[in-house]
């Protein structure tokens, strides 16, 4: 699947989802297909075990790792792939600008979901569906007011899709995240569609940041309610922008967020907004708010603040506010999503409004992950310690166009960023 050159949105229809979340829809039909099961011609495939027509995949999680308490990182080992938890994400998004000081907002996104069917670890054929790999693009023109997506699907096989394990090398086709130097302080990040793509270089110049407590990020009470994850959140970026197939020489920062894990969000939570700001004072912020079906916030909401020497504070819900200013209907999907913010941390003091670039950034796909949600860059200003401060960053919003499906016990899930 490869949707792309799309402008105004990017992720699916039906059931908006978020990153990883409407994959449901596509194992549904995959599975059966790649198991390795064979059919006489025009019989229609029946679902495999755990599978209906009329539901999402259901997947049995007993031989995945979950995300526990006391994970210890080590680095490179953990930028690359775990394929023990079910569901991993390396996440990139950035802002670039030409000599001629034109905006890009930018995200790549590659995903890894496990199929945990016994037929898949019985089965010794090269085309078992062992992972399935999928990859969003997205380009934010601010100077052109458009916003353009494309998706790419595919299996571990072949390969057609992969990552590697012990390093940041993960691909689909050729959209391609790999390492440049061996200890990961520059990696190559590359994907291009139709008519526009990145192909950057990004240099690290933080240590990697590891959120929540005790190795863990807490997503919810329960104890499987929670993933291991941590963010590169200063990256000098340089590289080529396309658009219309004309080349940008182009310089910026981005962000980086690597998560894995086999849990899955609760019941009544239907979705999230998540927050990365970037301050031109070295300044860092990551704050995430779990959004419950009575419209409270689940307690297990939570951030964290990263200063200029690396050194960061883990935020819980406690810490900070957040309060919406600002609405915008979607005319695509129909979905009235926040579009303004004030977020406070009493603690710092700090204050920022953060507002949207575009208003339309929304994600929408017709394939089969089938998920509308909205994630775009956005200004950032307001004051840190009694000072003004000015940034960037970017804001993701899912469950507004319908709530948010997540696996728990039966449904898919992302995990939250």
């Amino acid at each position: 699947m490869n949707i792309g050159g799309q402008s105004g949105g990017k992720r699916p229809l039906p059931r908006p989802r978020s990153r990883a979340v409407g994959l449901c829809c596509a194992l549904s039909i995959l599975v059966p297909l790649l198991l390795g099961e064979s059919r006489g011609a025009g019989e229609r495939p029946s679902p495999p075990e755990g599978f209906t027509d009329a539901a999402p995949a259901s997947i049995p999680s007993q031989h995945l790792v979950p995300a526990r308490p006391g994970y210890v990182y080590t680095f490179p080992r953990d930028h690359g792939s775990h394929d023990d938890y079910g569901l991993e994400w390396w996440y990139f998004t950035g802002h670039l600008y030409d000599q001629s000081a034109r905006r890009f907002g930018y995200e790549v996104t590659f995903f890894r979901k496990a199929i945990n069917d016994v037929r898949v670890r019985k089965h010794q054929s090269r085309w078992a569906l062992r992972h399935l790999y999928f990859a969003h693009l997205a380009l934010t023109d601010v100077e052109g007011a458009t916003f353009r997506f494309s998706e790419k699907l595919s299996r571990a096989a072949f390969g057609k899709a992969g990552a590697d394990p012990g390093r940041m090398k993960v691909w689909i086709d050729r959209w391609t995240l790999e390492p440049v130097t061996e200890e990961h302080r520059q990696l190559r990040l590359t994907a291009h569609d139709a008519g526009f793509g990145v192909d950057l270089t990004l240099t690290l110049n933080k240590p990697p940041v590891i959120h929540g407590r005790e190795g863990i990020s807490r997503k919810g009470a329960d104890s499987g309610q929670a993933s291991h994850y941590y963010s590169l959140t200063s990256l000098a970026t340089r590289g080529t922008v396309r658009l219309q197939d004309k080349p940008f020489e182009v310089t910026g920062t981005s962000w980086m967020d690597h998560e894995f894990g086999s849990g899955g969000l609760g019941e009544d939570q239907v979705g999230w907004d998540w927050f990365s700001v970037q301050f031109d004072s070295n300044v860092e912020f990551m704050l995430y708010v779990l959004r419950k079906r009575d419209g409270s916030h689940d307690p297990a909401s939570s951030g964290t603040l990263i200063f200029p020497d690396g050194t960061s504070r883990h935020l819980t819900r406690a810490d900070f506010v957040v309060r919406t200013t600002g609405q915008w209907t979607s005319l695509h999907s129909g979905a009235r999503y926040p579009a303004k913010w004030i977020v406070e941390i009493p603690s710092i003091p700090l204050e920022v409004t953060i507002t949207p670039v575009l208003p339309d950034q929304e994600l929408r796909t017709e394939n089969s992950t089938r998920v509308t949600y909205w994630e775009g860059a956005v200004d950032v200003q307001g004051h840190f310690r009694n000072a003004p401060v000015t940034g960037n960053g970017y804001v993701e919003l899912t469950g507004y166009a319908n709530p948010l499906e997540l696996d728990h016990g039966s449904r898919t899930h992302h995990l939250s960023r």
